[in-house]
């Protein structure tokens, strides 16, 4: 099958070569193609300028994957590089006659409300908090609305090669345990990637909607202590420490494990494990 990747940065880029590993062609557009395997079809593409005409659409797209990036968390770029980004998509599909037999957006669970450490699942009411999660709501709405087949991801807490603030906070000890439970949510960058593939080439008739997270949420506590274990560094000190953004709520994978779906990387144990011996790469 032919696949179209909007704005392939490192996840998008990961997906990409899993998609042509399984047999399919990928074509990526994103500002910088150069930095892009030379296996992709490439264009130089910035989505978010609504001053310059979208390229032409090849006709036997049959895959469309928007995983969007925002440079910063500011509403104005979230708007940019989610909705309206979204809004030239469709309609360069549309120009073009394309009508792709899945479209998947890669969203984030910021879109639901505090559930006080409940348990969240895809039937869960979304309620979100900020300007940027309203805009990352919005994209789903217009996703669903204007999609033959779409799918929607939401991703919490992506970590992998290269992504290494927690480890970093807790190695020079500038990370603080908070006095409370935290619940934390996440994903290893290589499951989101492959549930990418999974969900738009395995999954005869795959819902509207996935949330893409690992079998186990875990206290924040509890993951700094895996890593100073693993570093051999003391344990952090209590003090201030970041609650999730949008709320406390613990989120649960059932949906996408009901599709045959299988993580490399079950809980945080096995992931930061990995990333820790420096297995991987971060694609630029």
């Amino acid at each position: 099958m032919k696949v179209l990747v909007l704005g392939a940065g490192d996840l998008g880029t990961e997906a990409g070569l899993r998609f042509i590993a399984a047999g399919h062609r990928v074509t990526a557009w994103r500002r910088r193609p150069e930095l892009l395997p030379a296996s992709f079809g490439t264009r130089r593409v910035d989505l978010g300028d609504a001053g310059t005409e979208l390229p032409t659409i090849d006709a036997d797209t049959d895959i469309v994957v928007f995983t969007p990036a925002a440079p910063d968390r500011s509403e104005e770029a979230y708007r940019r590089t989610y909705l309206s980004a979204a809004h030239r998509m469709f309609d360069a599909l549309a120009r073009d006659g394309v009508d792709p037999k899945r479209f998947l957006l890669i969203s984030s669970t910021a879109v639901y409300g505090d559930a006080a450490g409940g348990w969240v699942g895809e039937d869960a009411p979304i309620s979100p908090r900020t300007a940027t999660a309203r805009i990352l709501a919005d994209t789903e709405a217009l996703v669903r609305e204007r999609a033959s087949a779409p799918i929607v991801l939401r991703l919490a807490g992506i970590y992998g090669p290269g992504r290494n603030h927690l480890i970093t906070q807790v190695r020079d000890g500038a990370a603080r345990t908070p006095g409370k439970t935290v619940w934390t949510n996440r994903i290893h960058r290589d499951d989101a990637a492959s549930a990418i593939v999974h969900l738009c080439t395995a999954v005869r008739a795959p819902d509207p909607l996935y949330l893409g997270v690992d079998h186990e949420p875990v206290d924040l506590a509890e993951v700094q202590r895996f890593i100073a274990a693993f570093l051999d560094v003391p344990m952090p000190g209590p003090g201030d420490a970041p609650v999730n953004r949008g709320g406390d709520r613990r989120l649960s994978n059932a949906r996408l494990l009901a599709t045959g779906f299988r993580f490399a990387f079950p809980s945080y144990r096995e992931g930061y494990a990995s990333v820790l011996a420096g297995e991987g790469t971060r694609h630029p």
